[in-house]
């Protein structure tokens, strides 16, 4: 069986991590949003909009891929059944 970096959340669709290895993942994501908001920010004079929205959309479907992959199968819940 193979170990689960990220289980299923309890209410609604989606995930939350549960080892060293989820947080890694997490951790790692929130750098790389951090890095692109610095380099490709949107403002009046200057930045590049497409590059930071596509970065954006990159990295959040990385996630979501890693998440998918690497912990359980996510459907919607509503609450722990008895």
């Amino acid at each position: 069986m193979k170990t689960l970096w990220f289980r299923r959340k309890t209410y609604g669709w989606g995930w939350y991590p549960t080892t060293w290895q989820g947080w890694a993942v997490i951790l790692g994501f929130v750098i790389v949003l951090a890095w692109t908001e610095s380099h490709f920010v949107p403002s009046l004079n200057a930045g590049h909009p497409a590059k930071f929205i596509l970065g954006i959309v990159i990295e959040t479907a990385v996630l979501i891929a890693i998440c998918y992959y690497k912990g359980e199968k996510p459907k919607w819940q509503w609450g722990n059944k008895k």
